[in-house]
């Protein structure tokens, strides 16, 4: 007669399991189930777990609102400096008509000058706000329009994405390849994915060139300067001009006050992604314990300060593209790794050369 099937039975995995497996015992073959519906489902799956190196990082939280007291006082203060700045400018040129007639026409001329040049660089940063504005709006509307799948949202956004970066002469194959296909894809998330391809593609490959370009600076004037505070200082600089040089790639052309809240936008993004891009951490510490080991000290100071400011230039990237990143893949700190790992070699080989 045959033993009826074992039914199943979960235990802890430090117990001791009831019939001990023997390596050169034949191996038993499945039986079925007689009770399906006694089958425990597992507490806790180790597959569903996230891949912490591989996982891209998560996108900026939205910005918090600024109290209403801030905005009053603000204004309030600049139109009290405007008053005072008026009356100050009234009464020289009040004294200057006093003493000579010509020498008050020239301070007022000087003085209306003075406005309309200050009435122009309003303007100018005025413009230039609106235009980063417009790209966090672009890259609102293609989350929603790829997460609604919405044809017609999608061509409308297209357009506008296309005249938006109509300056740009990379983006020329690609704005006319989509003005051919306006009408014949009908799928609203792949005229996005394909807009993001051909428009963004080609200004994405030139931005990379020039993190690239800047971490290369950064890496050889850190390992030659002789001072640390030489170092921070070129550090700040090249990262300024880096987030400067993206964001006006990607068409924003910010001011100084468009600089100053999109540097401000890359280190809000950088303090929410630091403590979740575990890959990037991971290769931080392998430059600088493993390539630094390997070459000289100032080299792999510099090497790390590279890697740093190239992972400013992403910061930069993702905050200044007018779309997510979706069909085309995010570009990330592993991606520079050999070339600075590369380039520190050939400085290391060109100072033994010159030691020889």
């Amino acid at each position: 007669m045959t033993t009826p099937p074992r039914r199943p039975a979960s235990f802890p995995i430090t117990a001791e399991p009831e019939h001990p497996v023997h390596l050169d015992a034949a191996p038993r073959r499945p039986r079925a189930i007689s009770d399906p519906s006694s089958v425990r489902e597992a507490e806790h799956d180790i597959f569903d777990e996230p891949d912490l190196v591989t996982a891209p990082p998560p996108p900026a939280t939205a910005k918090r609102r600024r109290s209403p007291l801030t905005a009053i006082f603000l204004s309030a203060f600049g139109a009290f400096v405007s008053l005072a700045l008026g009356l100050w400018a009234e009464s020289i040129i009040s004294d200057l008509f006093a003493r000579t007639e010509w020498l008050g026409w020239l301070a007022a001329g000087l003085a209306g000058i003075a406005a309309l040049a200050l009435l122009a660089i309003l303007l100018r940063e005025f413009i230039a706000l609106r235009r980063l504005k417009s790209m966090e709006v672009f890259r609102s509307r293609g989350t929603a329009v790829i997460a609604n799948n919405d044809t017609k949202g999608a061509r409308a956004l297209v357009q506008d994405l296309s005249s938006f970066l109509s300056a740009k002469p990379e983006t020329a194959a690609g704005r006319r390849m989509l003005s051919d296909l306006h009408d014949d894809v009908i799928d609203g998330a792949d005229l996005m994915r394909l807009a993001e391809t051909e428009l963004l593609t080609p200004l994405d490959q030139r931005a990379q060139i020039m993190i690239l370009d800047a971490a290369k600076r950064v890496s050889l004037v850190t390992a030659v300067s002789p001072r640390a505070l030489v170092d921070l200082a070129y550090v700040i600089f090249e990262a300024g001009r880096l987030i400067r040089r993206i964001a006006d790639l990607y068409g924003g052309r910010p001011g100084t006050l468009g600089f100053i809240r999109i540097a401000r936008d890359v280190l809000a993004h950088l303090a929410v992604t630091g403590t979740v891009a575990f890959g990037d951490s991971l290769v931080h510490q392998l430059v600088g314990q493993g390539l630094a080991a390997r070459l000289s000290a100032r080299l792999g100071e510099g090497v790390v300060n590279g890697m740093m400011t190239a992972r400013i230039g992403l910061a930069a990237m993702e905050t200044a593209r007018p779309l997510p990143f979706n069909a085309v893949r995010r570009p990330g700190i592993s991606d520079f790794l050999a070339a600075l790992s590369t380039f520190a070699r050939a400085r290391r080989s060109e100072q033994d050369g010159d030691r020889t």
